[in-house]
């Protein structure tokens, strides 16, 4: 198998055609480049944007390629996409379960793949004891799972697991009723994940109407994406970034096709997301990133310098 993104995140597809080779009496390793395989898996979540194609030297009889990064065609087969997970092959991440109760949003945002994916509804696809097994904590991938008609009986399923739960990519913040905060308040919550990736819609309102609703009180426990670089000014982006931290979220924000992106939302990016600078320098304007900072004291120590002499 090659997981062609790297190692810093577990790739859900290769641990269940691990699991389901290994069921079957197949050897499973990682590729090894001096080696020569019967069938090897190469994985790609993300496209050229984000992370280059595997170069190296492949000797197979048969390569497959799947994932998002290599188009949306190539879905592995329902006996695969059932099995559970093969956690022992990414040891850094033991202890965490990782997978889908739902699939598909109604949504069908420009800047998203999971309409065009996954289908613009969500329906249910899976129970929790599929993938996870008694693990501390639980990495959950549903694109829209307060979307999904089901929400009810998988939110239980979480809050009966008593594992802390990651609610990754976001819950959407248009869709909060009070039953669903009260389901979400039995659940052990590791971080709540929410969106305003539109400066154009005002979400303000039920942003302030869940916090009257949630029994999470921390404010670093409450997220929110803020997508940047995709039709926003700069001042759009601070709007939202200042409104949701004046509110009680914590802001995080997300940049579209980071290559194209002016120097300026780059650097807003690393104002919000690293919570140091974020915390000690309220004001964006303050805001001098360490290569700055260090140029202009070294500046500063010339002039000295020229001064004195």
């Amino acid at each position: 198998m090659i997981d062609v993104d790297g190692h810093r995140w577990p790739n859900l597809c290769l641990m269940k055609l691990s699991a389901y080779h290994k069921a079957r009496g197949d050897t499973v390793e990682w590729h090894d480049g001096r080696r020569r395989y019967d069938l090897v898996y190469m994985s790609r979540v993300f496209t050229d944007s984000y992370s280059k194609d595997f170069t190296g030297r492949i000797r197979a009889d048969q390569i497959i390629r799947g994932g998002t990064g290599y188009g949306l065609s190539n879905r592995l087969p329902d006996d695969v996409e059932h099995t559970r997970p093969d956690y022992g092959i990414y040891p850094q991440f033991a202890g965490t379960a990782y997978g889908f109760l739902s699939r598909g949003c109604p949504r069908g945002c420009g800047f998203c793949i999971v309409g065009e994916k996954e289908g613009r509804k969500t329906v249910a696809v899976a129970d929790l004891s599929e993938f996870w097994a008694g693990e501390k904590e639980i990495k959950l991938l549903d694109a829209n799972l307060l979307a999904c008609p089901d929400w009810e009986r998988l939110l239980g399923q979480l809050a009966a697991s008593g594992a802390m739960v990651d609610f990754t990519q976001g819950l959407d913040i248009r869709l909060m009723t009070p039953e669903k905060a009260a389901a979400l308040n039995r659940v052990r919550t590791k971080m709540l994940h929410f969106a305003w990736d539109n400066p154009e819609d005002d979400l303000t309102p039920y942003f302030k109407q869940f916090l009257e609703w949630t029994s999470v009180k921390d404010c670093r426990k409450r997220r929110a994406y803020v997508l940047t670089n995709y039709g926003s000014t700069h001042e759009q982006d601070l709007y939202r970034i200042y409104t949701l931290r004046d509110m009680g979220y914590d802001p995080y924000v997300m940049v579209y096709e980071k290559s194209t992106a002016p120097p300026v939302t780059r650097r807003l990016q690393q104002w919000v997301n690293n919570k140091w600078f974020f915390r000690a320098v309220p004001d964006f304007n303050d805001f001098v990133p360490n290569w700055r900072r260090k140029q202009k004291g070294e500046g500063n120590e010339d002039r000295t310098s020229e001064n004195g002499a």
